[in-house]
């Protein structure tokens, strides 16, 4: 399990094995059985979640009771409310488990206490981010300027894998159509 998560880091910085114990000092381990949330809308958020094993969603419920599906998070994916966590704030997502999943955390308070000592992981954590807001940019300008067929197909490219391991019912909420619609386009 561990070595999930030094490779994650060692993707962007390198570590000693001092270095990456101390990393480790500040993240705690979370195990989570299928439908469990982690987050839930009006609750706080005190952790951000680093993804060993396991698939989890985070979405929105409006004031309708209509779900919709913001991200998925798989093995090596970080996922939170971020406003929450960053700001402090009640969560307006929720995030629940598709499967078991096994996960390490991390407070806010560890995770600017690790920066401050241990640089290299302030750079990581902002290259995290950073990608985390162009994948964000990228989902938002294609609900704005694709049509239902064009976001199928990024979908398949994006993440092959996973249209075999979601039912049609996620994938379409996460594409902003219906299952009908989906069910057309993926035949």
């Amino acid at each position: 399990m561990e070595a999930v998560l030094r490779q994650q880091i060692e993707k962007i910085v390198p570590l000693t094995d001092d270095e990456f114990r101390f990393v480790l000092s500040h993240f705690s381990v979370g195990n989570y059985k299928k439908h469990q949330y982690i987050v839930q809308q009006e609750n706080s958020v005190p952790y951000v979640y680093f993804v060993v094993k396991g698939f989890l969603k985070s979405f929105y419920i409006d004031k309708s009771g209509k779900n919709h599906i913001l991200q998925f998070a798989m093995k090596d994916w970080w996922i939170t409310d971020n406003q929450g966590f960053y700001n402090n704030q009640n969560a307006t997502l929720n995030i629940d488990c598709l499967e078991d999943t096994q996960t390490y955390y991390i407070t806010l308070e560890n995770r600017e206490k690790l920066c401050a000592e241990l640089q290299k992981m302030e750079f990581f954590f902002l290259q995290k981010m950073t990608a985390g807001n162009i994948a964000l940019q990228n989902r938002i300008l294609s609900l704005m300027s694709k049509n239902s067929q064009e976001r199928y197909l990024q979908f398949i490219q994006l993440y092959p894998d996973l249209i075999q391991r979601l039912p049609k019912t996620l994938v379409a909420s996460y594409l902003g159509i219906s299952r009908e619609t989906l069910s057309r386009l993926s035949h």
